[in-house]
């Protein structure tokens, strides 16, 4: 009886949200007596820092013994696209991640759910879209009391309930290896990892443990970009010198111009830095004798570092690389067999649910990540879905769809186009300032003379097999196949901002956007141009 009331109260909230126009996440609320109903309900665990961290965790599975349960290892790379000599990349050395995809799963349609990496990291370190739980700005909450939504939990503390050790691993041998990057919305959930020593995780097993790459970036941490005449890559003056700009063809949006030639030919020796850097990881794992016990996932939080790629929601911002190597001392599921390659619609968001299963973890109620692998696994997904907000002091609102074949994209403010101010791409991507001054000159053409336009498209609608470059918008098209492509995906859109929530229509206050603004100044400094339309 008490079960039943309690099941037509929670029904009675659920619908009540629904009928305020806010999210219910799917969570249930259970009394101490309903203790049969809780266990197989999947309630929410409690908060750390509600006095009750310690109680079990009715949400997870019964711990296996520890023998039966593998480590895991994220790698993540900063800000690369599926740039990998294993993803078909001529212009790149990558030996050690060409080994690990031989040796593991390779996938080819994984999109990041924000072009940039504070949302994106808060939303596959939840398991939850970044415009629900109110993290969808960039670097927002660092200074306030906000709180994630009840039931909303940091992965680490999921994976610590049933376990696991976690770690943010910098250093290994003395080498660097990681930055210790959180770089989360969310900073009051008390703290996201036990440890950062490498030499603690064999005796700590089963150890969840992440290395966050410090490549591919530009060195920016040190705030003195304002004064430099160039901002280099980080590691640029370590990295192999592969590619030069002679070897190189930028996209066909961008002004096949020295300058350009000279970036690109710098991210691609990044990226070739950054494999030296896993070599390093998986050597060390494999000398720890963790190798055959240890699911290790490479991915990237985002998309690539180029003007047009991260921050804006095309393939180039949102398509990352992703391969899974499992361990020799456990069962592979089923989806996994070395040297294989997954071309299923994935969302970086959907690591969070397939690392809880890895770890024998049930996914929590409401949880909008999918669990990817194993004889449980949850049905592909159809499309893959992704959001842009305010980034640094640039105020905007973006939302776009992916399937196997097409992006739709729906930009809600285009009066902010491509070449509204960003301080940290005016400084560092030098491409950026070359644009500008070409545009001024009368010398762009094509793509890139598009791309320097007055107003954004208010719906874009991309077909990348035929369009890989994503310059040929059919939203306008007549054609039967693109009409169809569009209204399925533009109504997929309007489902889903309805039914998570989507916060991004409701605006920050000014004064956060300023405070943005003048730190963004001070760090990078502010273009002549864009002072002398101020005056």
């Amino acid at each position: 009886m008490v079960s039943r009331m309690c099941r037509r109260g929670i029904g009675i909230v659920i619908l009540g949200l629904v009928a305020a126009g806010l999210p219910t996440f799917g969570f249930l609320i259970s009394s101490p007596s309903d203790e049969q109903l809780s266990a197989n309900s999947g309630v929410p665990a409690p908060r750390a820092g509600d006095g009750s961290q310690n109680k079990p965790n009715r949400e997870t599975k019964p711990p296996q013994s520890a023998s039966r349960r593998p480590n895991i290892l994220w790698i993540i790379a900063e800000n690369i696209g599926p740039d990998l000599g294993c993803y078909g990349s001529r212009h790149v050395q990558t030996p050690n991640l060409d080994r690990l995809a031989a040796e593991g799963e390779r996938y080819t349609r994984v999109f990041a759910t924000s072009p940039s990496c504070a949302p994106s990291r808060s939303a596959f370190m939840t398991g939850m879209y970044q415009t629900t739980t109110d993290t969808h700005h960039m670097r927002s909450h660092r200074d306030d009391d906000f709180r994630l939504p009840p039931g909303v939990r940091p992965l680490t503390h999921w994976l610590r309930d049933a376990g696991y050790f976690t770690a943010n691993i910098k250093v290994i041998d003395g080498r660097i290896v990681g930055t210790g990057k959180l770089d989360l919305n969310f900073v009051n959930e008390g703290p996201i990892f036990d440890s950062d020593d490498w030499a603690m995780l064999k005796q700590k097993q089963p150890f969840y443990a992440q290395i966050n790459l410090p490549e591919v970036e530009y060195d920016i941490y040190d705030r003195q970009c304002a004064s430099k005449q160039r901002v280099e890559w980080v590691g640029e003056r370590e990295h192999p010198s592969i590619v030069s700009p002679e070897d190189v063809k930028p996209p066909p949006y961008y002004p096949d111009h020295p300058i350009t030639r000279q970036e690109w030919a710098r991210y691609w020796n990044s990226v070739a830095g950054l494999d030296r850097r896993v070599g390093h990881v998986l050597e060390a794992l494999r000398k720890a004798h963790l190798e055959d016990n240890t699911v290790v996932i490479f991915f990237a939080d985002n998309g690539r570092l180029e003007p047009r790629g991260i921050h804006w929601c095309y393939d180039s911002g949102l398509h990352v690389p992703m391969i899974i190597r499992w361990p020799k001392d456990f069962p592979a599921p089923p989806q996994i067999r070395p040297g294989s390659v997954n071309d299923r619609v994935i969302s970086l968001l959907d690591l969070t649910a397939t690392t809880l299963a890895i770890a024998g973890i049930a996914r929590p109620m409401g949880m909008h990540s999918r669990n990817f692998l194993g004889a449980e696994a949850d049905p592909p997904r159809k499309y893959a879905f992704s959001a842009r907000d305010r980034i640094d002091e640039t105020v905007q609102r973006i939302r776009s769809v992916r399937d196997e074949r097409y992006r739709y994209i729906r930009n809600f403010m285009p009066e902010r186009p491509f070449k509204a101010l960003n301080r940290y791409k005016e400084k560092c991507f030098l491409i950026m300032p070359l644009m500008r001054q070409l545009h001024a000159q009368g010398k762009l053409t094509g793509p890139a003379l598009a791309l320097m336009a007055d107003r954004l498209p208010e719906e874009e609608l991309y077909d990348t097999q035929t369009d890989p470059f994503e310059i040929h918008n059919l939203a306008a098209s007549h054609q039967p196949e693109h009409r169809e492509a569009l209204l399925r995906l533009r109504t997929a859109l309007e489902v889903w901002i309805t039914e998570t929530g989507d916060r991004g229509q409701r605006p920050e206050p000014p004064e956060v956007v300023a405070r943005f603004e003048q730190e963004m100044h001070e760090w990078f400094g502010t273009p002549a141009w864009y002072q002398k339309g101020k005056k």
